[in-house]
C-alpha cells in the first residue's frame, strides 16, 4: 500500500491529460477517476482505493519529499492529511499463491519460514510528474515441467502478481537470488525455473512532501472481492503460451496462442523452396518464433549482410540479403530499437547507397550505422563487440546473418559452386565466434553463416554440401527458400509480437516501457512490393535487377511478400 499527497502541479497536469470527468472520486480538491493515476505508475500495477486506508495494519513506513522519515503503527495522527491523500494498491505475488496450487504447484517457503524475499530490479518504470522508481519482484521457483500450467493460471482475469520474468535473474538485474534486497530467499531446486512476479514499487515521489507504505509482510485488507475467471474464459487471442528462448542464460517468453500460431504459419510458408535446393531438409520447427521471441526482448541488433557472388562486376555482392535486412531493420526502428549493420568494406559504399535509399523512399526513418570490421583474430572481433573494450559492457544485444558467408571446418568461405571466396570477405563470422552470450539469429537459405547449426543436414542434403557448410553456428536458425524472405518473416513477426497484448504485458514489464507502430509505421515497418533500384546482381544468373537466386521478382518474390503481409495482417 501507498499513500501520499497529490501535488496540485501534478494534479492539474492530469486533469489537463484527461477531460472525462466521469465517475470521479475526490483527490485533494480536484475530481479524478480512479484509472487515470495508473498512468503515472506502472501499467495497471495499482489500484485506486478509497483515499483513508484501513486501519488494521500492524506497520507503516512514512517518507517526506522521497525521504524515509521513520515507522508507524498507526496513521490516526495525520487523520486530517489523509482526507486529501490518495492510496494505491500495488500487485502481489502471494495473491497468485491459490491458483498456483489449483495447477498442482504447492506454495514454497523461505528459507527461514519468514517474508518472502523480494529484489529490487534495473527494470525502469515510466516517469511521469515526479513519480520515478524501479520495479521490485519476488522469485518462485517453478518446476520446468510446470510452466505450462503456470502461465495461464496466473494470466486468467482477476489473478495478480502474474510473471513478469521467467529464466535467468540477471536480465532484471538480480545478481544473487540468496541475496533479497528485503525478507528471505527461496532456494531453487534442481529442474526448476525462476520465475520474477511483481511485488511491489519503489516510488520516488521527490515532489511529494508525505506519503506513507506498509512495511514489507504488512498486507492490506480490503472489502474487494477477487473475481478470478477461469483459463477456459480467455478468447484464443488472450491465452497464454510460454516458449523457451535459450538455456544459457536461461530464459523464456510468453506470448498468445492465436499469435503463436501465426508465426508457425510464416515459418512454414517462408521454407517453400522454389529453387528446388533441398532447402526443406533444413528445417528446425520453431526457429522463426524463438528467434523472433527473442529478437522482441532486444534494445540493440547488429545486422550483417553481403555475399560476393559475380567478380566480374563491381561491387560483386547478390541481391539476396540486403532488400531482407532493410525490412527488418524498418521494424526495429519502428518499434525504436538500435539496429545497425556491418558489411565487407569493400561494400560500404553499396550498402550506404541502399541505405540513402530506404530513407528517401520512406522505408526507413532515419540513418542507420554502417561498420566494417577490420583484423583477423578473435581479439579484434571482441573489441568490436564491447564498449571501450569491457566485455561487460557489449554494444549490441543481439546478432542478425542474412545471407553472409561463414567459414567451413578448414577455415575457407565457399559459395554454393564450391569457390573459395575468402579472399574477398571481411572476417565478420569472428563475431558470433567471439560473441558467448550474444544471441545469434541466422536467417539464410543454405550454407551460410550461422548454419553450423545444421550443418550435417547441411552436408547430407545441399549441393557441395560436404564441403561448402559453414561450422560457425547461431542460436537461432531460420531456413528460408531465399534469405531475404527470413528478414521479411521476422520483420512480419515482430509486428505480430508488439501487436499482441499478452506477449507485450509480459515484455514491458522486463524491459520498460515501450510501444507497437502506429498506423503510419505499418506501412513503413511492414515489407513491401518494391523493386530494387540499386544495380545488384541476381546470385544465379548474375542479372541486374530485382531477380533473387535466378527466381523472378513478379510472381515468386512479389507473391511471398505479399503472402507474409497478409498473414501478419490477419485479424489486426
Amino acid at each position: 500500500m501507498i499513500t501520499f499527497t497529490l501535488p496540485s502541479a501534478i494534479r492539474s497536469l492530469i486533469l489537463q491529460k484527461t477531460p472525462d470527468i466521469r465517475n470521479m472520486s475526490s483527490v485533494a480538491g480536484g475530481k479524478l477517476r480512479r484509472e487515470h493515476l495508473t498512468r503515472w505508475l506502472r501499467y495497471h500495477q495499482f489500484c485506486l482505493v478509497n483515499p483513508t486506508p484501513r486501519g488494521d495494519l500492524p506497520m507503516f513506513r512514512k517518507y517526506e519529499f522521497g525521504a524515509r522519515g521513520g515507522s508507524l503503527t498507526s496513521l490516526e495522527e495525520y487523520s486530517e492529511q489523509l482526507r486529501d491523500m490518495v492510496t494505491c494498491l500495488p500487485e502481489c505475488s502471494s495473491s497468485l499463491e491459490a491458483a498456483l496450487e489449483k495447477v498442482g504447484l504447492p506454495r514454497r517457503d523461505s528459507v527461514g519460514h519468514g517474508h518472502v524475499g523480494a529484489y529490487e530490479t534495473t527494470a525502469p518504470c515510466a516517469t511521469i510528474a515526479g513519480f520515478c522508481c524501479h520495479l521490485v519482484v519476488t522469485m518462485r521457483p517453478i518446476p520446468n515441467n510446470k510452466l505450462e500450467g503456470l502461465v495461464p493460471a496466473s494470466c486468467s482475469p482477476g489473478n495478480k502478481g502474474h510473471p513478469i520474468h521467467i529464466g535467468d535473474p540477471e536480465w532484471l538485474g538480480i545478481k544473487d537470488l540468496s541475496r533479497p534486497d528485503y525478507g528471505e530467499p527461496v532456494v531453487c531446486q534442481p529442474g526448476d525455473v525462476p520465475v520474477e512476479c511483481i511485488q511491489a514499487l519503489l516510488l520516488c515521489v521527490s515532489e511529494t512532501p508525505l506519503a506513507f507504505t506498509s512495511a514489507l509482510g504488512c498486507t492490506v485488507m480490503t472489502n474487494l472481492k477477487n473475481t478470478e475467471a477461469p483459463p477456459s474464459c480467455l478468447a484464443p487471442e488472450g491465452i497464454p503460451e510460454v516458449h523457451p528462448i535459450s538455456q544459457d542464460p536461461l530464459h523464456y517468453s510468453i506470448a498468445s496462442a492465436s499469435a503463436v500460431q501465426k508465426i508457425r504459419e510464416l515459418e512454414t510458408i517462408i521454407a517453400t523452396d522454389p529453387g528446388h535446393r533441398r532447402i526443406g531438409h533444413l528445417l528446425c520447427k520453431n526457429e522463426l518464433l524463438r528467434a523472433s521471441l527473442s529478437l522482441s526482448h532486444a534494445r540493440s541488433v547488429l545486422v550483417t549482410t553481403g555475399f560476393p557472388t559475380h567478380f566480374n562486376h563491381e561491387p560483386p555482392e547478390e541481391t539476396d540479403g540486403p532488400s531482407g535486412t532493410i525490412a527488418l531493420a524498418a521494424c526495429l526502428q519502428a518499434l525504436e530499437k538500435e539496429v545497425s549493420v556491418i558489411v565487407d568494406l569493400r561494400a560500404s559504399g553499396l550498402f550506404k547507397k541502399l541505405v540513402e535509399d530506404a530513407i528517401e523512399q520512406g522505408v526507413l526513418k532515419t540513418q542507420i550505422p554502417i561498420f566494417t570490421l577490420q583484423g583477423e583474430s578473435a581479439g579484434a572481433a571482441q573489441a568490436f563487440l564491447c564498449k571501450d573494450g569491457d566485455p561487460k559492457s557489449p554494444r549490441f544485444d543481439h546478432l542478425v546473418a542474412i545471407e553472409r558467408t561463414g567459414r567451413a571446418a578448414n577455415g575457407n568461405c565457399y559459395n554454393a559452386r564450391k569457390m573459395s571466396i575468402r579472399h574477398w570477405v571481411d572476417p565478420t563470422d569472428d563475431l558470433f565466434l567471439a560473441a558467448q552470450k550474444i544471441p545469434g539469429i541466422s536467417a539464410t537459405d543454405s550454407g551460410n553463416l550461422g548454419k553450423g547449426k545444421v550443418k550435417e543436414a547441411v552436408k547430407r542434403h545441399i549441393r557441395n554440401g560436404d564441403g561448402i557448410a559453414c561450422d560457425v553456428e547461431a542460436d537461432f536458425a531460420v531456413i528460408t527458400g531465399v534469405s531475404n524472405w527470413g528478414g521479411c518473416a521476422l520483420a512480419c513477426v515482430l509486428y505480430i509480437l508488439n501487436s499482441c497484448e499478452v506477449h507485450r504485458h509480459y515484455l514491458r514489464e522486463a524491459v520498460g516501457p515501450s510501444r507497437a507502430p502506429g498506423e503510419q509505421d505499418w506501412a513503413q515497418a511492414l515489407p513491401s512490393i518494391a523493386k530494387v533500384t540499386h544495380p545488384v546482381q541476381s546470385g544465379v544468373s548474375g542479372k541486374v535487377g530485382p531477380e533473387v537466386d535466378g527466381l523472378p521478382f513478379h510472381g515468386t518474390h512479389a507473391q511471398m511478400i505479399q503472402k507474409l503481409v497478409d498473414v501478419t495482417a490477419m485479424g489486426v
